[in-house]
């Protein structure tokens, strides 16, 4: 979409969402109408947004137009303040102003996955980019078989899009599953790792494609499961995350073995990283 990789769009600020204490919806919207209907993305890429005189971050989109026909020309960003970029975009404002490069990345297999049942393990903050892919697959519902939502949280108040879970639950021959390592008496799904979660899907091997995306100790291991459950390692597909700075596989802070997370990925293959999880230096 860029046509200069390295110089930001304008976009503005058109809502803002509380979703915890500290994690924010940023709504926003490219402010050159042009660039607003030549914009689109496919579930899984991600933005750099840019803030003046603080830096700039990469953000996975949450949802925005996933094609040239989609006239939503909205793009949620969901962001953590965990940083110094990170605290100064959840301060912003309906109405203010920032830099968006993007779309970036090689996003979700979507074509490899019609047809299969598809199983989406996520967790934590992490699940931003499995929710696009959710959106994606509830506006063409009949070109996939069953669904499965999987999402694990620390806490039971880490768990955010709440309704949203429960409106998916809701879908036909789709299975909605979620856990917290540490709940309230609120809690009324699994206490646990995400992964004593994985034995509870509707498993079909031969015809299943699995999305990972979250912490990698947590994707590890549930794509290891998966395997002694039955599927294939190469119908798993998990999203990874790195420090990236330019996008563009030039200035080296992503590299992850021969590949660049920016460029190459974020979303890779699981035999290609199999052996690069936690080893140290990658």
């Amino acid at each position: 979409m860029t046509v200069n990789p390295y110089l930001p769009m304008e976009a503005e600020v058109v809502e803002r969402i509380q979703e915890t204490p500290t994690i924010v919806t940023l709504r926003l919207r490219l402010t050159d109408a042009d660039a607003r209907h030549r914009f689109y993305c496919a579930p899984g890429q991600f933005n750099m947004l840019y803030l003046y005189g603080v830096g700039e971050v990469p953000i996975s989109i949450k949802s925005g137009p996933q094609g040239f026909l989609d006239q939503t020309l909205l793009l949620d960003h969901t962001i953590r303040a965990v940083g110094r970029v990170t605290r100064a975009l959840v301060r912003l404002q309906p109405g203010d102003r920032l830099g968006l490069r993007g779309p970036y990345g090689q996003g979700w297999p979507m074509q490899r996955a019609r047809g299969q049942d598809l199983h989406i393990i996520t967790g934590g903050l992490g699940c931003a980019p499995a929710v696009s892919v959710v959106h994606d697959l509830m506006r063409q519902r009949e070109y996939y078989g069953h669904i499965s939502v999987v999402q694990g949280v620390k806490h039971a108040d880490d768990l955010i899009w709440r309704e949203q879970y429960e409106h998916w639950s809701e879908q036909p021959d789709t299975q909605v599953l979620l856990a917290a390592d540490q709940a309230d008496s609120r809690w009324q799904w699994h206490t646990g790792m995400v992964t004593g979660l994985l034995d509870k899907l509707k498993l079909q091997p031969e015809r299943s494609i699995a999305f990972l995306c979250g912490p990698e100790p947590m994707m590890r291991a549930s794509a290891e499961r998966l395997i002694e459950l039955g599927l294939d390692a190469d119908r798993i597909w998990l999203s990874m995350e790195r420090n990236m700075q330019c996008a563009v596989g030039h200035c080296g802070h992503c590299q992850f073995g021969a590949a660049f997370i920016c460029r190459d990925g974020p979303v890779f293959n699981y035999p290609r990283v199999r052996d690069l999880l936690g080893t140290r230096g990658f």
